[in-house]
């Protein structure tokens, strides 16, 4: 059985690999990815804790019920969010985030 330690490490870096992604990154689609990559990671480590708090071989499955409700709000997320993305494509014709800084037309 593999150790807390290695889900956690692997949940650590793939958090921080969708939060550098956020930060540096300007195209709106790669920063969506990201941040999808950060609720993954989320989801990662709370079923690795479920896993590790049960008793006797039977995992606790409350965490694990809590990470399906994160996928199901991450599918919303999708398609509202490319929706949106869409939508600022047809009217800006650009996806990076650096020429989105005006509300005007």
């Amino acid at each position: 059985m593999t150790p807390l330690a290695h889900y956690l490490i692997l949940s650590g870096l793939l958090f921080s690999i969708g939060l550098a992604g956020v930060l540096v990154r300007r195209n709106i689609l790669v920063v969506f990815m990201c941040l999808e990559m950060m609720l993954s990671a989320a989801n990662i480590s709370l079923v690795a804790f479920s896993r590790a708090q049960g008793t006797e071989g039977v995992p606790v499955y409350d965490a694990q019920v809590l990470a399906l409700f994160i996928v199901a709000v991450a599918a919303a997320e999708v398609a509202i969010g490319l929706a949106l993305i869409v939508a600022m494509f047809r009217s800006c014709r650009s996806v990076d985030s650096a020429s989105l800084n005006t509300l005007k037309d």
